[in-house]
């Protein structure tokens, strides 16, 4: 089969598209023939060798954390699953992953594919779907009637935060640079700040409950976020190489996302997206074969909104 791998850490030069051994599953594993996987920035860490620590790979390694496909092969205990099921799932950040044309997954990772949407589509949705999930409810405990601000809204998470928050009730604030300010709006967002040209302090006049971070800000610009949340309200971060501050007087705590796979979670937004009430966005498809130049055009801040990458027909 084809698979793009990198046998070093380094730029995006260093992946190769090439021929491997098709995978076989162990017990309670399946393998799936790929309908997609995406690109998620942590790819582009993980290739360079910055992730070492917390996610440590083998070499050579195959990138790609979401998948979208049909169950092939079966390994031994796994029940529930069949051949043939179109299935998606947050793969193991540590395995090899679906820039492929197949990928072993374990079994227990894995839920029905929304049928609203095309199956390569789906794979735009478990890392990123979960991170605000997990942002919002796990770690935010949001309620109906909560105020929430959602910092750098016009990326792929944000999308998910904004429909998300609403969903549940809470009143949204988010904010966008002019190229994202449309489609946040779109997404459900009740106040779209423009980051580029107002400041936050000057927009976000009505103290919040739940302050979330997914930009690349200074610390300065987080501890901001820690001023407009009321007493004993909640700051979560997912740029997780800056830690969230927390201010204890006023009871305020600054939390850190380490997005994790939960089938049952991803079932619930499959679910929603089924029912219309989430709507999954892909910017661009791309060939598998041409996953080192999106890797390139992502180093160089040029890939913007969600990019799922499609093996070839076989």
């Amino acid at each position: 089969m084809k698979a793009v791998r990198f046998h070093e850490y380094g730029t995006p030069d260093v992946l190769r598209h090439e021929d491997v051994e098709q995978p076989v599953p162990g017990a309670g594993e399946v393998r799936i023939r790929v309908a997609a996987t995406s690109f998620n920035p942590v790819d582009g860490n993980i290739r360079g060798g910055f992730m070492r620590g917390p996610i440590p790979v083998n070499l050579p390694h195959t990138p790609g954390i979401d998948v979208a496909g049909t169950v092939d092969t079966l390994g031994e205990g796994v029940d529930g699953i069949a051949v043939g099921d179109d299935v998606i799932g947050f793969l193991p950040m540590d395995g090899n992953g679906a820039a492929a044309e197949y990928v072993i997954a374990p079994a227990e990772v894995l839920t029905p594919a929304p049928k609203s949407v095309p199956l390569p589509d789906a794979a735009a949705l478990p890392l990123v779907g979960l991170t605000a999930y997990q942002a919002l409810f796990d770690h935010g405990k949001l309620t109906a009637g909560q105020r929430v601000l959602i910092n750098g809204a016009g990326g792929a998470v944000g999308s998910y935060a904004v429909q998300l928050a609403k969903n549940a009730g809470a009143h949204v604030t988010a904010t966008a640079g002019p190229r994202s300010n449309e489609a946040v709006t779109s997404a459900g967002a009740d106040e779209v700040i423009d980051h580029t040209t107002t400041s936050l302090t000057a927009a976000v006049t009505e103290p919040v409950d739940l302050a979330l971070n997914l930009a690349p800000v200074d610390p300065a610009e987080l501890a901001t976020l820690l001023t407009l949340l009321r007493p004993g309200g909640v700051l979560v971060n997912t740029t997780v190489w800056m830690p969230a501050p927390s201010d204890e007087e006023r009871g305020v705590r600054g939390i850190d996302l380490f997005v994790r796979s939960d089938a049952d979670q991803l079932a619930q937004l499959v679910a929603l997206t089924d029912r219309g009430e989430l709507h999954i966005t892909v910017a661009e498809r791309v060939p598998l074969a041409e996953l080192p130049a999106l890797h390139t055009r992502a180093a160089e801040g040029a890939v913007h909104g969600k990019a799922i990458v499609v093996p070839s027909a076989t």
